[in-house]
């Protein structure tokens, strides 16, 4: 039978049996359409449906423009942009073909700076999760204004509150799909992996998740009040109309996904906070307590966290529009300004942990850890200092020779090891996401696995992350466990 039928709480889906022995089931709802003023309102159950849903290809997508980084490819992992359609607050679900359910489910959060990304990017395949008998989950969310615009009138981080909803239709649903709701781990990527940040700061989650994984995130991305008004205003000015729900409701998607794209390069400093994205998205998650601060309080003291960034994160943001080999003294103090209240002394503080560094390489590490690197340090110390659940870390060192290998161990570069994806084509090339040299031949199927352990069981052999040692497995052809790597950094931002 090529067409396998399941039954849902909403009603029957039909999948797509694969030639690896596992099932695709595309493009299940898992909420109501975000139409009109719904689209800024708290994510609705979806309305049942007759016979049997066709979920053997893929459905639309949250409204976003097309997002592009300079000569790199970043099609595999942004996808080919807005699929039109407004059901799009669904699942994608891999099982393996013989499922007889209690399977390890993994439910994935794409990146895409708050504003793009959808399930439908080539690298979010779960086929190997479901060759090693795991159920992997995908979902949409809502992006940009319709999902994270700071609203009068509308509830507060929409496409987060789409996750957590999404979340409740696994633990309503997986199990006819062969998984066990009982073991579900939430992981998520950039933007992705921030939100699983705010999911394990909401208490509104509890219990629809056991494990965390949070690939370059941040616990301390969220924007203040303040700084999200900001934005508001901006937008509504854009739109020439109140900053308020109700007016927003009447605004077409393709007027709202263009008005967007107007917002980039809003300062959001303020006397007492610091703009956690250095102005590269004008969206992120809205509270005013961080995340990592709800964590050290002992919320998701309970799940057990595999937390980790990239060697060279900042190298996505310059070395494809040529801005690396080209930066300057001043660069670096323009960035360190944006990220950090005393910069003269953060610059310092690189210079002298590198003190053979290009001012491309420093500008780099520091956008890096202002992204990424200190708000998932936060994070890691705040869910370690509760030990009735386990914390790894990881540092994913590999540097791919893309850009004249230039590239490096940059932001998103892990991904394809994760989904055990490196060898596909479009991966492949001087100026795609994994240069033109092959990787270590057994990288990806390693990391894979490690990522399927910690699902599985929580446990992943090496010694755990505590405030004191902060041992960290840094991945590279080797993988070498390493105690408080980049010390010195991690210092100045403590």
């Amino acid at each position: 039978m090529n067409h396998p039928i399941v039954t849902t709480a909403q009603g029957a889906v039909r999948g797509l049996r694969q030639d690896d022995g596992t099932v695709a089931f595309l493009n299940i709802p898992y909420a109501a359409p975000p139409r009109g003023a719904g689209r800024f309102a708290p994510p609705q159950p979806h309305e049942p449906w007759d016979g049997v849903r066709d979920a053997t290809v893929p459905g639309p997508n949250a409204p976003q423009s097309e997002r592009k980084l300079g000569s790199v490819d970043m099609s595999p992992y942004f996808g080919t942009g807005w699929s039109r359609g407004e059901d799009y607050l669904t699942v994608n679900v891999w099982t393996p073909a013989a499922a007889d359910g209690d399977l390890p489910v993994m439910v994935f959060v794409h990146g895409g700076g708050f504003v793009a990304g959808s399930t439908r990017s080539v690298l979010y395949d779960g086929s190997a999760f479901a060759r090693g008998d795991v159920v992997l989950v995908t979902l949409n969310y809502r992006l940009g204004i319709a999902g994270f615009l700071d609203l009068p009138g509308a509830p507060a981080n929409r496409g987060l509150l789409d996750v957590v909803t999404g979340l409740r239709w696994v633990q309503e649903n997986i199990a006819a799909f062969g998984g066990d709701p009982q073991n579900v781990t939430l992981f998520g990527q950039s933007a992705g992996a921030t939100v699983v940040g705010g999911v394990l700061a909401t208490p509104d989650a509890t219990g629809l998740f056991r494990r965390a994984i949070v690939q370059s995130g941040s616990g301390l991305g969220a924007f203040t009040t303040e700084q999200a008004a900001r934005v508001t205003r901006a937008a509504a000015e854009a739109l020439g109309i109140e900053p308020h729900a109700d007016a927003f409701a009447d605004v077409s998607d393709d007027r709202l996904v263009e008005a967007a794209s107007q917002l980039a390069g809003i300062d959001l400093r303020s006397e007492t906070h610091r703009d956690p994205l250095i102005g590269l998205s004008p969206f992120s998650l809205v509270l005013d307590t961080q995340p990592a601060e709800s964590v050290a309080a002992g919320l998701s003291a309970d799940i057990d966290l595999l937390i980790g960034t990239n060697t060279e994160e900042g190298n996505l943001y310059l070395v494809p529009v040529d801005k690396y080999s080209t930066s300057t003294a001043r660069d670096v103090d323009d960035t360190a300004a944006r990220a950090h209240p005393n910069p003269a002394q953060l610059v310092e503080t690189y210079r002298k942990a590198r003190p053979e560094a290009s001012f491309g390489e420093l500008r780099s590490a520091i956008m890096g850890d202002a992204l990424f690197g200190a708000g998932s340090r936060a994070l890691a110390g705040a869910h370690a200092a509760h030990p009735r659940s386990a914390t790894y870390a990881y540092e994913f060192a590999w540097r791919s020779h893309a850009l004249d290998g230039e590239l490096g161990a940059t932001h998103a570069v892990e991904l394809p090891f994760v989904f055990d994806l490196a060898h596909l084509p479009q991966l492949h090339g001087p100026a795609a996401l994994l240069g033109p040299d092959k990787p270590p031949a057994d990288l990806a199927a390693r990391m894979h696995e490690t990522w399927v352990r910690f699902a599985r069981t929580g446990n992943l052999g090496w010694d755990p992350y505590d405030t004191e040692r902060r041992a960290t497995m840094r991945i590279d052809a080797d993988w070498t466990q390493v105690d408080d790597p980049r010390s010195q950094e991690r210092q100045a931002w403590s």
